[in-house]
């Protein structure tokens, strides 16, 4: 583990050319080295132009420097923000005059030239990692300072800004505030087993364990929705060659991204595209149309397409099985689609739902349909909007909680989940005829557990370096 005691320094906007860059610097006690490096104090929170030298007094550019006082900043240490022309060599120039300015050695007699020991590059996501450890965001704000920059649609960047606000965390923590108080009586109950009163069935702690777990039920069916905004539902286009599978790709994003043409087997290699449906991100996949692989007009490169495919259907939530109707009155056809069904059947994982869509409605003669399937047309765009509410549907989509969704990550689903299963089992206990009141407290302990480890509280440092980890350099 790196030292988190010690000032650290990164470029904090994104790599390349921009108008403006920044160099964020955080630790304690900035301001001895900060009035060495600027060559004069800074008043908090007021910018100040200035100039920034090297080593031998060649400028690198003029700044505005800008001082944060500890607690009232990002980190809840010192920070000092500079901001300078966005050139990468420019801001990379200013990061290693920072650090020279901090290896310098003091003059005895100008305490305002102390060195800052110990300044070094940051981490990833390390200021917000400090923004957590001083208490400045609970772990599930820090997260959502994290989706919000990576947000890929409107939704999502609000859904992450109602998270980073605390909206998601104030939830959480009426939960574990009603939890605690269950806790209690139970544990009253434990520690007072000779007075002459039934603390649990005076304080209704039945209704109260019940009522703890409806609005758990309501907060988790909320948080599956914040995590689908976040990571979106990834959808695998499959279905023999030229039923249309890379013109449906093309008619869903709006856009020539696959090449299409009458030659079966065009499509060699996997196509994707993110797109978005009333604000949820839907990864797209397109693949090699699937056919055996003895198949005479199957070559070594075409083997290695369908090879792909069938990766990529395995690693679906969603996959749109797709047919050409004006071939399904052949039977040759038939019975590569029933070879094809059934392996869909035999090597996919159940839980995959496997949409039955048909495509070139526009231009087939045939007139039986089943009611579970969809027609369309990716020619004419006919029959996709039934689609792309098929996928919103079986992806559990409730467009109607768009305006009350805060954005969640799948860890925080699968610690509710273990927070629902502690209930379950509390639940049980309390309606045997005499209660098990230590398993009960039990219980109860590892809900609340479950859900500290959402907001931080039970968080270890294996599971905080994973996060922070992903966040991006100077964040």
């Amino acid at each position: 583990m790196h030292d988190r005691a010690a000032p650290i320094i990164a470029i904090a906007t994104a790599p390349g050319r921009g108008a403006v860059g920044i160099v964020r610097i955080s630790g304690p006690m900035l301001q001895p080295w900060l009035q060495r490096l600027c060559g004069r104090s800074l008043k908090p929170r007021e910018a100040t132009l200035l100039p920034l030298k090297d080593g031998q007094g060649h400028p690198i550019d003029h700044v505005l420097a800008v001082y944060f006082p500890a607690p009232h900043s990002y980190t809840g240490e010192d920070v000092l923000e500079l901001q300078a022309h966005g050139g990468p060599i420019v801001l990379q120039l200013l990061v290693s005059r920072c650090l020279a300015v901090a290896q310098e050695k003091a003059h005895d007699d100008d305490a305002a030239t102390a060195l800052l020991p110990g300044l070094r590059l940051a981490r990833a996501g390390e200021f917000t990692e400090r923004a957590f450890l001083n208490q400045k965001l609970d772990l599930a704000q820090a997260e959502a300072v994290a989706d919000l920059i990576d947000a890929s649609t409107a939704l999502a960047a609000r859904s992450a800004s109602r998270s980073l606000a605390g909206a998601f965390s104030e939830k959480i923590h009426g939960l574990r505030d009603a939890l605690i108080d269950l806790r209690m009586l139970v544990e009253a109950t434990l520690d007072f087993p000779e007075e002459d009163i039934d603390f649990l069935e005076k304080a209704d702690a039945r209704g109260q364990l019940e009522r703890l777990q409806a609005q758990l039920q309501q907060i988790l069916e909320r948080t599956r929705q914040g995590a689908l905004l976040r990571d979106g539902i990834r959808v695998v286009i499959a279905g023999q060659p030229n039923a249309g599978k890379s013109s449906l790709l093309n008619a869903l994003a709006g856009a020539e991204l696959a090449i299409v043409t009458p030659i079966a087997g065009t499509t060699r290699d996997v196509v994707s595209q993110s797109l978005q449906i009333d604000g949820v991100p839907l990864h797209v996949v397109d693949t090699a149309g699937l056919r055996p692989l003895d198949h005479p007009q199957v070559d070594e490169v075409e083997k290695i397409g369908i090879a792909r495919a069938w990766e990529q259907i395995r690693q679906a939530d969603a996959v749109v099985f797709l047919h050409d109707l004006t071939r399904a009155d052949q039977s040759a056809y038939q019975e590569e689609d029933a070879r094809i069904a059934a392996a869909l059947q035999r090597d996919v994982d159940a839980a995959i739902p496997v949409l039955q869509v048909w495509n070139k409605a526009d231009a087939a003669t045939v007139l039986s349909r089943t009611p579970e399937a969809i027609y369309l047309s990716a020619k004419t765009g006919n029959g996709l909007a039934d689609l792309r509410t098929r996928l919103l549907s079986i992806a559990g989509w409730q467009a109607g909680a768009a305006d009350s969704v805060f954005i969640a990550r799948e860890r925080h689903v699968q610690a509710l989940a273990r927070v629902a299963q502690a209930l379950h089992q509390a639940h049980l206990i309390l309606s045997q005829t005499e209660a098990a009141l230590d398993l009960l407290a039990e219980e109860l302990r590892q809900a609340q557990n479950a859900l500290g480890e959402i907001t931080g509280e039970f968080s270890a440092d294996d599971l905080l370096g994973v996060i922070f980890s992903r966040f991006c350099i100077g964040k």
